[in-house]
C-alpha cells in the first residue's frame, strides 16, 4: 500500500508520526531523544554515511516538526547538515567537449574564466565565472551545462541562492512559502514546519474539558488524496481522532465565489485571492497591483470565520495541501478564525500515529458545497466559479478570465496588467502547476488528480453556488 510520491515524505512521515504518537501520550519530552534511534534502528546507516550524521538529521527533523525555529517567520526551512548532497552547481563543462579549435567559448568570456589542457577541452575556473552563461550559448557542441540544483530551479521567484558552505539559503522577502523546494529537494533537506502539536493539544483539550468543539474543514483537493481508501472513511478517520465534524472548505469557495463576482463586476478588473502563494507574491513583486488582489478571505478564512461567528465554542484546523496556508493563517485578518493549518501528510502521521485504519471504517458523508466550490482545487476551477456567480445573480459582465497555472504563468499575467498589456480582466492566480492538487503538502501529485477532482464536484448535493451558501443563511 504505497502512501507517498517519495522516499523523502516517507520519512518526513515517519519522524511526524513518531513525534504524535509520544505528543498523543503526553511522553515527548521524555522520549525526544529516542525518536531517531526508532526510525533509524542498528548501527547500519540507511541514509548517510554513518549513522550518526542520519540521527544528527532526524534529530533536526524532530525540532521542526515540533514548530522548528521560533525566531524565523518563514514556514519553510532549511536543515543546513543535510544539505550536502549536491554539487555546487554553476557552468560546467561536460564529456560532450570535442575539443574543437573555434574556442568561441574562451573568445566570449570577459573574465578569463575558460582554459583548455592538452587535449583542447575546456575547463571553468569557478573562481572567475561569473555565470553569465554566455559560453553555453556559443558552444556549437551544447557541451556547457548550468548545473543548478533541485531547489533553485523548483524556485521559480529565486528565493533560495548557496551559502559560501554550499548550504542552501532562504531569501524570506522573496520566499512565497509555495513549498516547491520541498517536494523537490531529493535530500529533504528544505522542509516545512509542523503544527502538528498545536493540533493534538486542541483535540486533547477538547476531550478532555469539553469547553471547545474542533472543526475540520478540509480543502476539496482532498478528493484525490488517500487514494488507498474511500473519501467517506478518511472522514470518520476525522471524527476517531476526535474532531466534532468535517466541514468542506468548498462551502467557502462558495461563499468566496459568490461574493468576488459581484467585487469583479464592480471594479473591472481583480486578481484572485484565494491562493496565498500568489497573493505573496504579487506583494513582493508587483506591489502597485496589490490594490487589485480580491478584498475577500480566501476559502479557508472565509468559513473559520463563518464557523466561529457561529459556535463561539469553535476552534478550526484546516486541512489540505498548501505549506502557504500556514503562513496564511498567522496573518493578522486571518489568526482569530484559524486556529492550526495541518497538511495531508500530517494528517495520514495523524492517523497511524493512533494506530488508525481508515480502510476498516465506515464511510461518513461529506456534503457541504456545490460542483463550483469543490473544482477550486485545479486550475481554472476558480475561473469557472466566478462565471458561474456572475450568471447565478443576474450579473451583466464581460468575463475576460486568465487562469495561471503556476507561478511562472502567474508572473506573465501580471507583468502584461502592469503595463497594460494584459487581455483579460480577471486574473486567477494559482502558484502550484495544476493548481491546490498540485501543493507541496499533498501526499501524491499526478495528472489523473485533476479528474478526481471534478469527479468529486460532479458527486455534489447541491448543484448551484446559491444553493450551498443559501444553507449558511438558514443556519
Amino acid at each position: 500500500m504505497r502512501k507517498f510520491d517519495t522516499k523523502v515524505q516517507h520519512l518526513k512521515y515517519k519522524v511526524l508520526r513518531e513525534v504524535a504518537r509520544e505528543a498523543w501520550k503526553g511522553s515527548l519530552m521524555e522520549n525526544i531523544l529516542d525518536i531517531p534511534k526508532i526510525i533509524s534502528p542498528g548501527k547500519t546507516p540507511t541514509m548517510r554515511c554513518c549513522v550518526y550524521k542520519e540521527r544528527a538529521i532526524l534529530s533536526e527533523r524532530v525540532k521542526i516538526a515540533m514548530g522548528g525555529d521560533k525566531d524565523n517567520p518563514n514556514v519553510i526551512e532549511v536543515i543546513d547538515i543535510a544539505c550536502d548532497g549536491c554539487p555546487a552547481g554553476g557552468y560546467e563543462v561536460t564529456s560532450s567537449c570535442r575539443g574543437c579549435l573555434a574556442h568561441r567559448c574562451e573568445d566570449v568570456c570577459k573574465r578569463g574564466a575558460i582554459s583548455f589542457d592538452n587535449n583542447h577541452v575546456a575547463h571553468i575556473d569557478k573562481s572567475k565565472c561569473v555565470q553569465c552563461g554566455q559560453c553555453a550559448k556559443v558552444c556549437p557542441f551544447f557541451a556547457i551545462v548550468n548545473r543548478k540544483r533541485p531547489c533553485q530551479i523548483a524556485c521559480k521567484v529565486k528565493a533560495i541562492s548557496i551559502k559560501d558552505d554550499l548550504t542552501a539559503e532562504i531569501d524570506n522577502k522573496k520566499c512565497i512559502q509555495c513549498g516547491a523546494c520541498v517536494y523537490q529537494c531529493p535530500f529533504g533537506a528544505i522542509t516545512d514546519k509542523s503544527y502538528i502539536l498545536n493540533a493534538i493539544e486542541l483535540i486533547k483539550n477538547s476531550e478532555n474539558n469539553q469547553k471547545y468543539k474542533v472543526y475540520a474543514v478540509v480543502a476539496p483537493s482532498i478528493s484525490s488524496q488517500f487514494s488507498y481508501a474511500k473519501l467517506g472513511q478518511v472522514i470518520t478517520g476525522l471524527k476517531e481522532l476526535g474532531f466534532f465534524t468535517v466541514v468542506e472548505a468548498a462551502l467557502g469557495a462558495d461563499m468566496v465565489a459568490q461574493l468576488e463576482s459581484k467585487e469583479l463586476a464592480e471594479k473591472g478588473f481583480l486578481t484572485s485571492s484565494c491562493c496565498p502563494a500568489f497573493v505573496a507574491y504579487v506583494k513582493s513583486a508587483f506591489p502597485a497591483l496589490l490594490e487589485h488582489v480580491s478584498h475577500n478571505l480566501s476559502p479557508m478564512a472565509m468559513l473559520a470565520k463563518y464557523i466561529k461567528e457561529t459556535d463561539e465554542n469553535a476552534k478550526v484546523i484546516f486541512i489540505g495541501p498548501c505549506t502557504a496556508k500556514k503562513a496564511e493563517a498567522q496573518l493578522e485578518e486571518v489568526k482569530p478564525y484559524v486556529d492550526v493549518v495541518l497538511t495531508f501528510e500530517e494528517l495520514q502521521a495523524l492517523f497511524d500515529s493512533r494506530d488508525i485504519d481508515i480502510t476498516s471504517l465506515s464511510e461518513d458523508i461529506l456534503d457541504n458545497a456545490s460542483y463550483f466550490g469543490r473544482i477550486f482545487a485545479r486550475s481554472g476551477g476558480l475561473s469557472d466559479a466566478v462565471a458561474q456567480g456572475l450568471k447565478e445573480q443576474n450579473i451583466d459582465f464581460d468575463l475576460k478570465a486568465v487562469a495561471c497555472d503556476g507561478i511562472e504563468e502567474c508572473k506573465k499575467a501580471l507583468l502584461l496588467k502592469s503595463k497594460n498589456m494584459l487581455d483579460g480582466n480577471f486574473i486567477e492566480g494559482m502558484a502550484c502547476v495544476g493548481g491546490c492538487i498540485g501543493g507541496a503538502g499533498c501526499l501524491t501529485h499526478g495528472q489523473k488528480d485533476k479528474a478526481e477532482v471534478d469527479k468529486y464536484g460532479r458527486e455534489a448535493f447541491e448543484k448551484t453556488i446559491g444553493d450551498a451558501v443559501s444553507i449558511l443563511n438558514k443556519k
